[in-house]
Order: C-alpha cells, then structure tokens, then sequence
C-alpha cells in the first residue's frame, strides 16, 4: 500500500493519467462553459494522441539524449572502474525458478556494462537497491539480480554490489562510498542516454570524476512515417524523457551552487 501511495503523485503529473484527467476536466466543465471545456478537453485528447507516438515523445527524447553523447574510446578514458545503474526486475520469473531477474531495461544496461568490461577489464560496481523497501534483504536488491546475471549469463565478474540505494541520488552516495576504500575515483557509468544527465550529476556531487557510458539511444529511431502511429512505445518514451527532464529541473535545483550542473 505504502508503494502504490508513494508512486501515485508521479503517475498523476506524467503522461498518459495527467491527461486523462485534463480530459475528464474539459468534461466535467463542458455543460457550463461549453467553449473552455471543448479547448480543454481537446487539448488532452491531441496531446495524448501526439505523446503515444515515436515521432511525439522524441521532441523531448532528442534534447535529453543531446546533453550526453556514446562513448567512442573507452579503453583510453582513464577510468578505474565500471559502474552500472540498476533498473527494474521481474519478480518471481518462473523460467528461473521463481527467482527475481533484471527487466530488459536493466538488460540493456548490463549488456553494455559487460561489453565495456571485456574492452576494459576494469572492475564492475552494480547499484540499486528495492525502491522504497529500504528494508528489505541484500538477497532481494535488484543489484544482486544484476550481479547474478552479469556472472552466469554474461561470463563478466562483478567486484562490487551496492544494494541500499533506493534512487539515483543514492545510487551515487552509496557507490562512491564503496569506491573511495579502494582508493577509486573515476568511473565509467553506464544508463540509458536519457538518463545519463541526472545520474552524471548525481555522482559528480558525490565526488566522482565521470566518463559517460550510455546505452540505448532512440531519439534518431522516429524519422520514419511510420513513428507518426500511436502506440505502446511511443507513451513510455513520452513518459520517461518527462521524467528525467522533471528529474533534472529538481536536480538543477537541490545542486544549486555545487556545479553540478
């Protein structure tokens, strides 16, 4: 209960409930201002059909992935280790024996993280705890799941697993803690392209030297006529670049001073 009341106020201010209840608004006041409600109503209808397609979310997804860029040397980067930031997890997979594996957002970054380290041979740090069970056991971080997988399925040894953290500003305090014993100080961090800007920022404030590592890039994917169709993809990329541009804005705020932004 306590998960679904702390997700509740971000579901309402993005895409698609936020504009379900601009909608229903435009609704609700159309019998008495027939003229504001159809604008209203309206204006959530486009903005709906515009944000659940490819070609929409990318007018937010291109700037986010413009504040970061791939990394083209990364055997030259001087970096001392590797870091790669937890995502989501499917819990219970039965294919695995009911055990709790990485989504295919923390795929992506895993299998990145594992090509770098082949490229490399620097030592890998997962990070990324259980949301807001702070509580909850090391065996259920979605670090460890990580970790499991980095080691059985992609053959890469993982040095470090640090699963208290329970968002990206943790995943960079709690990191860097565990990489200054070891007397580390710049890192290759692996994310999403779109999520790289905050997390850089994050663990810049926690006082490490970072060389970015993105992965999954998709704002160069929607040029086709095609991408102008709504679907399923087209909200979650709406969704997630609004969220990091939300997250960034808060960032800019709470680093106020700091440079890290």
């Amino acid at each position: 209960m306590l998960d679904l009341l702390n997700a509740m106020p971000r579901a309402l201010v993005l895409p698609p409930a936020n504009l379900f209840l601009l909608i229903a608004l435009g609704l609700l006041i159309w019998r008495r201002w027939p003229r504001a409600g159809r604008i209203v109503a309206g204006t959530g209808l486009a903005a709906l059909a515009i944000l659940s397609t490819n070609a929409g979310a990318s007018l937010f997804v291109r700037p986010l992935e413009a504040m970061t860029a791939p990394l083209l040397d990364p055997g030259h980067a001087g970096a001392q280790a590797i870091v790669v930031l937890a995502a989501g997890r499917l819990r219970d997979a039965p294919e695995y024996g009911d055990r709790d594996i990485p989504d295919y957002y923390a795929l992506a970054r895993m299998r990145y993280a594992a090509h770098l380290q082949r490229l490399t041979g620097l030592p890998i740090l997962v990070t990324g705890g259980v949301g807001a069970k702070a509580a909850d056991t090391e065996s259920q971080a979605l670090a460890t799941a990580m970790a499991v997988a980095l080691r059985e399925d992609f053959g890469v040894p993982v040095r470090w697993i640090e699963p208290r953290s329970r968002d990206t500003f943790e995943n960079a305090a709690y990191s860097a803690a565990m990489l200054r014993k070891d007397g580390i100080k710049r890192i290759l961090l692996v994310t999403d392209a779109m999520h790289m800007p905050r997390s850089r920022a994050a663990f810049e404030h926690a006082g490490l030297e970072v060389v970015e590592a993105p992965t999954m890039f998709f704002g160069d994917q929607a040029r086709s006529l095609g991408a102008w169709i709504p679907e399923a993809e087209g909200m979650r990329r709406s969704w997630y670049a609004l969220y990091e541009l939300i997250g960034i804005v808060w960032y800019r705020l709470r680093f106020a001073g700091d440079g890290a932004y």
